[in-house]
């Protein structure tokens, strides 16, 4: 039977039949709407046929045929009923008289005026002895008139529909094409069989954040491991950290970790520009998360939602987005217990969320996501570097040394941008050469070989930039010297680029070597020319915040000593007046323009005690247009390195590291205060 059963079934899959559109539910509301439509347009049946006034002026009135005249004033016409015996005479008129009611009326007339048809009847009344009754009357088509009010209400509903059907569609929370479902969470929600793929395996370095998300999702799987000693399970984690470190990714690794309900949404999920939509939401986002306990809530960039409140009161008295904080804030620890619910949430900006948010209770753990040291990079490389076929030249550790600074999606980038040179050159394999080209294009920007410089220009950019290379190869503190060119590459017309130490701390003696070295390009035209250009903006714009760093936030200077106005909770972020007064304002400018100019000269006076040397180097620059560490110790001799520099970082290396001294008129960009702070490049 079974064996019938499969043969008879198959014989079925031979011959599909035509596949059948699904049912939908608005065809039901299409078919009634166009029925009632119909019906207002056309009566079904017999119906009275139209005739003209003339006609009825000339041949049917004075007939005497006419047994009753009904005239509807509302509508500017008159039905007209004949003697039944009489409709026979008017077959030429009447041209289907079956198609005409036998009982009337039997035609309509649209008259001129009511007075021409009144006084047209007198008439025939009066010459031939006869009375033609009459009556008057007004009627209405409630239907009909109850579309044509209706009709603009319902363009303005179907419009209405339309747009929540494409906001929900797109936003993917609740049904689509609902209205109703505006309030509902738009998280998406990932179980066993809709798993992520990603472990901590796949997430390199990062082993101090890693190891405080294991031990949540350790207590996820076995509770009893920990309530035995009388723990709680913490409510939530905030994972702090620069962009591309790898906040995502590792919420993404706890998901596919954990083996529980996973609902993952960004801040701006709950932003709508509905009244009371982003609460609703936080709502419906938690009563779902109670539903799927134990499981675990991602907030990514928490930040579009989560910033302190009242700092703006004029502006955000009573902003929707504090609505949707304050819900969030109910929901994570208020009145009613969320026993089961953990939240993950990340964010670029820690220090403008408001302190309710950040208390413990909420988030019990504040988790640091950092750049990657010189190990971490290895090891992110080495994940990166799997699915690309490698020459043998290729070293993570070589690789992690020519890129400090980068963040995990920087290495990312390194990895894709060298196998796309690779293939660009026709290779088979990818080799270190592509992994130092696309290090140069992503922190320079591409080479542009064919821009047009004139001489004079091109000589100024070589001195500029030999400037920039002599005196950090001079001085002890500056950043080892990796390459030089005048190649245009980006916005730059030539670049010095350098592999900064990994430093925790800068010194006094550090900055102001680092400050000398990146005024050298100025002060070699000023020396060598005896004029300037604007190609120092970027350099000047770097020496300007770096000696305001010194001042205002390190107390570097004596005259302001052991004092620092830098805001790191944020909190005066909307202020409009600074935390100290105009005469400390006025010494801080003082200060600044002191420290820049003592370097400036201080560079001034290395070149002019190195001018034969500095005047070999830029000429060798012309002609060569790229130059290496190598060519600058032929030229300076060996250089004296820094107790920090290990001296295996600057072997082998024939290829740029990291630009920190470009050549460009673009306008200066404003950093973030993150960028001050101490123990940053």
């Amino acid at each position: 039977m079974a064996e019938e059963k499969k043969n008879t079934d198959g014989d079925k899959g031979d011959k599909p039949g035509p596949k059948m559109p699904q049912f939908n539910a608005y065809w039901i509301y299409g078919i009634i709407l166009v029925s009632l439509i119909a019906i207002s347009l056309f009566n079904v049946g017999q119906t009275p046929q139209n005739l003209s006034w003339s006609v009825f002026e000339e041949q049917v009135l004075p007939a005497g045929d006419i047994t009753r005249i009904v005239v509807i004033t509302n509508e500017g016409k008159a039905e007209i009923t004949f003697n039944e015996n009489a409709l026979d005479k008017y077959n030429d008129i009447l041209k289907d008289v079956s198609a005409v009611p036998r009982t009337g009326p039997h035609v309509t007339v649209r008259y001129p005026t009511l007075d021409k048809l009144e006084e047209a009847r007198k008439v025939i009344e009066e010459q031939q002895g006869i009375s033609i009754p009459i009556e008057y009357e007004e009627r209405t088509n409630l239907f009909r008139d109850f579309f044509m009010m209706m009709w603009p209400i319902l363009l303005i509903i179907a419009i209405w529909i339309f747009i929540f059907r494409r906001m929900s569609s797109q936003g993917g929370g609740g049904g689509a094409g609902n209205i109703f479902n505006v309030g509902k969470s738009k998280a998406r929600m990932f179980d066993k069989e809709t798993g992520v793929k990603v472990t901590f395996e796949d997430v390199a370095g990062l082993v101090e954040a890693k190891t405080e998300l294991e031990e949540i999702v350790e207590f996820l799987r076995k509770p009893e491991k920990f309530t035995e000693l009388g723990g709680k399970i913490p409510k939530g984690a905030l994972l702090v950290g620069p962009p591309g470190t790898g906040k995502t990714l590792l919420a993404k690794a706890v998901a596919g970790e954990a083996n529980v309900p996973f609902f993952s949404m960004s801040g701006s999920d709950f932003v709508e520009m509905f009244v009371g939509v982003g609460a609703s939401r936080v709502r419906d986002l938690f009563k779902k998360a109670k539903e799927k306990a134990p499981c675990i809530v991602f907030i990514d960039e928490i930040d579009a939602i989560g910033r302190a409140r009242g700092k703006n009161v004029n502006f955000s008295g009573n902003d929707e987005r504090e609505n949707t904080l304050n819900q969030l804030l109910t929901e994570m620890d208020g009145f009613a217990t969320n026993s089961g619910v953990i939240i993950l949430a990340a964010t670029n900006r820690a220090d403008v969320l408001d302190r309710a948010l950040m208390r413990a209770g909420r988030f019990d753990r504040q988790i640091s996501v950092e750049l990657p040291d010189l190990n971490e990079r290895k090891a992110i490389f080495e994940v990166h570097l799997r699915p690309l076929r490698l020459g043998d030249d290729v070293k993570s550790e070589f690789l992690a040394r020519q890129t400090p600074g980068f963040s995990g999606a920087d290495i990312a980038n390194v990895c894709n941008e060298s196998a796309l040179i690779a293939a660009r050159k026709g290779k088979k394999v990818v080799e270190k050469e592509d992994f130092l080209d696309a290090v140069d294009r992503i922190v320079g920007g591409l080479e542009k070989k064919n821009k047009i410089i004139s001489k004079s220009e091109k000589r100024a950019v070589a001195f500029h930039e030999a400037g920039h290379a002599a005196i950090s190869w001079l001085l002890e503190f500056a950043h080892p010297l990796v390459k030089v060119t005048i190649v245009p590459r980006g916005k730059a017309l030539g670049a010095a680029w350098y592999l900064p130490e990994e430093r925790s701390l800068n010194t006094y003696e550090q900055m102001l070597d680092e400050m000398c070295s990146t005024l050298g390009g100025r002060a070699a035209e000023d020396l060598v020319f005896g004029r300037i250009s604007t190609g120092a903006l970027n350099d000047l714009e770097k020496v300007t915040r770096q000696a305001y760093a010194m001042v205002s936030y390190f107390g570097m200077s004596p005259k302001i000593g052991n004092l620092s106005y830098f805001d790191s909770t944020g909190q005066n972020e909307y202020a409009f007046s600074k935390p100290y007064s105009e005469h400390t304002a006025q010494v801080i400018d003082e200060e600044v323009s002191r420290i820049v100019e003592d370097q400036y000269e201080r560079a001034k006076n290395i070149l002019k005690d190195n001018a034969v040397k500095h005047n070999q180097l830029a000429e060798l620059l012309l002609e060569k247009e790229v130059i290496f560490s190598e060519d600058l110790e032929q030229i300076f001799g060996k250089r004296k390195l820094s107790e920090h520099v290990i001296e295996e970082d600057l072997n082998g290396t024939s290829k740029p590291a990291e630009d920190t001294s470009k050549n460009s008129d673009a306008p200066p960009v404003s950093g973030e205060p993150d960028d001050l702070k101490p123990g940053t490049e």
